[in-house]
């Protein structure tokens, strides 16, 4: 397997896709989030402040998504297709994404309520992310 053999342009324009995808669904889900989270707006403000450490993390980690999603499609489907890639997106959130959230979060003590908003998340990010690397198939 040659692990460079992807359309770098397609995995970076899907990390961007998934980080804008990001900036709406947390806009719009902040009250809920929030008091998923338990705690005040304060509190997180306080916590990382002016700090842009977590985005550049969410860059990163989303940058890792696209690329692994640009590297399995054609070695799971043949085709690197929307279809195909939305698909096996919906796969890896299914069997590794959402299930290890699920399970931490359960050991955290976490709300379902924060576990359904950032699951979702997630599976926006695949699905979004499958779209732009499909589309450059």
């Amino acid at each position: 397997m040659n692990y460079l053999d992807v359309n770098w342009l397609a995995v970076l324009l899907a990390t961007i896709a998934s980080m804008a995808l990001g900036a709406a669904w947390y806009m719009g889900l902040s009250r809920q989030w929030l008091a998923a989270t338990g705690k005040t707006a304060e509190e997180i403000k306080a916590r990382s402040g002016a700090d842009a450490t977590p985005f550049i993390w969410s860059a990163l980690m989303q940058l890792v998504m696209a690329y692994f999603l640009a590297l399995l499609t054609p070695r799971i489907l043949g085709d690197v297709t929307i279809a195909n890639t939305v698909i096996v997106g919906i796969h890896l959130w299914a069997g590794f994404m959402v299930t290890s959230m699920v399970m931490n979060q359960r050991y955290e003590g976490q709300k379902w309520s924060l576990a359904l908003i950032n699951g979702g998340y997630m599976l926006g990010i695949m699905i979004v992310q499958g779209v732009v690397i499909g589309l450059f198939g």
